[in-house]
C-alpha cells in the first residue's frame, strides 16, 4: 500500500500551512477508497497499515473532542467562581498593568474570558484577581 505522502503530516515547505491538521475523516476516507481503487488486484496493499491509519485519525479526532469539552467544561467553572464574587471585595491588575479594586456587581462573559464589573467602574479580567474579601467577614 502506498503511505499517504509524508507532507500530509508535516508542514508543507514555504506555506506555513500544517496541511493534515486541515484533512478531515471523509477526505481521509476519500483517499483510501481512491488508493483501494487504483490498486493492482494482483498485490493487494496490506490492510494493517490503512487500519493503522484510520485508528491513528479516529484517535485524533477523539483527543481533539476532549481537548474542546475541557475547555468549556474549565470556562463554565470559571463563570460559576466568578459569579461566587457578586458582592465580594476585590481587588486585581488590569492588562494596563494598573491595580484596581471595587466590589463585584457583575460578572461579564467577553468572548471566551470572564471579567468582574467592579463598583469602581473597572472591568476586571477573572484570571487578573488578586485579593478576595468577604466584606459580611470583616468586624
Amino acid at each position: 500500500m502506498s503511505a499517504i505522502p509524508a507532507a500530509t503530516s508535516s508542514t508543507v515547505a514555504g506555506s506555513g500551512v500544517n496541511r493534515f491538521n486541515e484533512m478531515s475523516s471523509e477526505d481521509f476516507m476519500q483517499i483510501i477508497f481512491t488508493e483501494l481503487q487504483q490498486q493492482d488486484p494482483f498485490e493487494p496493499n496490506d490492510s494493517s497499515a490503512l487500519l493503522d491509519q484510520l485508528n491513528s485519525i479516529r484517535q485524533i479526532e477523539s483527543d481533539i473532542s476532549m481537548t474542546e469539552k475541557l475547555e468549556d467544561i474549565v470556562f463554565q467553572n470559571q463563570l460559576s467562581s466568578a459569579g461566587n464574587l457578586l458582592g465580594k471585595a476585590v481587588q486585581g491588575i488590569l492588562p494596563s498593568g494598573d491595580s484596581v479594586a471595587g466590589t463585584v456587581l457583575s460578572v461579564v462573559r467577553q468572548g471566551d474570558s470572564v471579567s468582574l464589573e467592579l463598583s469602581s467602574g473597572w472591568m476586571l479580567p477573572m484570571d487578573n484577581v488578586e485579593v478576595i474579601v468577604d466584606p459580611s467577614m470583616l468586624p
